[in-house]
């Protein structure tokens, strides 16, 4: 933390955002000696305030490994979920299972997004290299050959040689700078609360495809909670968030065949649009995107956050490696390495759940008998399960060296 009087007025990369992805970003740069500002218009206290949002994040592997690596993981020991187990299906038949390695760990970590984001504030504040101006505005931004010049609302002006646009899916920056992105709305609404039940989830987590949406049950701690994520018709969000709490539960019990009994809610309901937007290049001149600024996906493989978390191992090695060389961080270079790097993966996990949701969402007895035999073969071939699973764990092509687990 500084004071005013000690802000720092320049910095190597000036990130605009510091959600879970712009502080994850600020704290990487950080281990490795990359000094860093992170502006944000949101109040610390309030994102952190008990029932901010409700959500929680299924981070898998090999992102977990890299907030392991960068301190964060410490702090959510007793706060994040093995996930020992994934169960996929369509509406319950054509069971697909994913076992983790007992010599690797858990397949993923689930952990309350409010966790999650004290963890990074109070790592992100202890840190030498990292300058947290939260709540603080920018204003105007510019960038050119010399560096990156950001105007803030109090008139105070910062420098830097690299700008970060990491403010989420409506990101100005990008905007700004004429990324244009793709972008489509789907025809579903995601209901979000936690159920409490009678019996333990056992680590397991459930995704159950239904033609109007997938049903996701995500372990919680203690061993007795799960994290509801339903997708539903746009039309009937608003129905069902009206539902008194016995009703609810009753519509969402038949849709797991009351494999936990007895429920209750142990979370308000809350709901969200979904919504699909990709970035065709997310690079400019001194400009990099991470996260949901680059690319918005479906949840319905849990893959959101962790390709923002990919985008930041891959950004981090490539800036260090380019620091090594005596390469400054907004080297045309080294971010055209990062646009290669990350293009194609994230339009690979984009294209892919894309199309999960629209198979899964087409009616009829063909398209149902199809998916239950896709669903079947994954299971019997243990190359495609590994592949899938590889996907899963954020495994998948040229991997990172943070999300092994080590710096870089």
């Amino acid at each position: 933390m500084h004071d005013n009087a000690q802000i720092p007025a320049e910095a190597d990369v000036i990130i605009l955002g510091g959600g879970l992805v712009g502080l994850t970003l600020a704290i990487a740069l950080d281990v490795h000696g990359l000094t860093n500002i992170v502006v944000d218009p949101a109040d610390p206290q309030a994102v952190q305030a008990a029932g901010f949002d409700g959500r929680v994040s299924a981070i898998a592997s090999a992102p977990w490994r890299l907030l392991s690596a960068i301190g964060v993981g410490a702090a959510l020991a007793d706060k994040a979920c093995p996930i020992d187990h994934i169960a996929v299906s369509d509406a319950l038949a054509g069971l697909l299972h994913f076992d983790a390695d007992p010599t690797e760990g858990p397949l993923g970590h689930m952990v309350e997004n409010r966790a999650l984001r004290i963890a990074l504030h109070a790592t992100a504040n202890a840190a030498t290299n990292v300058t947290l101006l939260m709540p603080s505005r920018p204003v105007v931004s510019a960038r050119d050959g010399s560096g990156v010049r950001v105007t803030l609302a109090d008139g105070r002006v910062l420098r830097g040689r690299l700008l970060i646009g990491a403010e989420g899916r409506n990101s100005p920056t990008r905007d700004a700078a004429g990324l244009n992105a793709a972008r489509w709305q789907y025809d579903h609404t995601a209901l979000v609360t936690v159920l409490e039940h009678e019996r333990p989830h056992g680590n397991v987590a459930h995704e159950i495809f239904y033609q109007d949406g997938p049903f996701a049950l995500l372990p919680m701690l203690p061993g007795n909670r799960s994290a509801l994520v339903w997708s539903v018709h746009r039309r009937d969000a608003e129905g069902m968030l009206g539902l008194s709490e016995r009703a609810f539960l009753a519509e969402a019990d038949k849709r797991m065949a009351g494999i936990f009994g007895t429920l209750k809610l142990g979370a308000p309901r809350s709901s969200y649009p979904l919504g699909f937007h990709h970035a065709a290049r997310i690079t400019g001149e001194r400009l990099a995107l991470v996260g949901d600024a680059a690319h918005g996906i479906h949840p319905i493989a849990g893959q959101g956050v962790n390709v923002g978390f990919r985008d930041v191992a891959a950004l981090v090695e490539v800036l260090v490696e380019g620091a090594r060389l005596g390469l400054d961080p907004g080297d045309a270079q080294l971010l055209a390495r990062y646009e290669r790097w990350r293009g194609f993966d994230t339009l690979a996990v984009a294209m892919a759940t894309d199309g999960l949701t629209r198979l899964f969402g087409l009616k009829g007895a063909l398209p149902r008998a199809a998916r239950r035999f896709g669903l079947s073969m994954v299971e019997r071939l243990p190359a495609l399960k590994e592949r899938f699973m590889a996907e899963a764990r954020g495994e998948n092509g040229a991997v990172p060296t943070l999300l092994r687990g080590q710096f870089v």
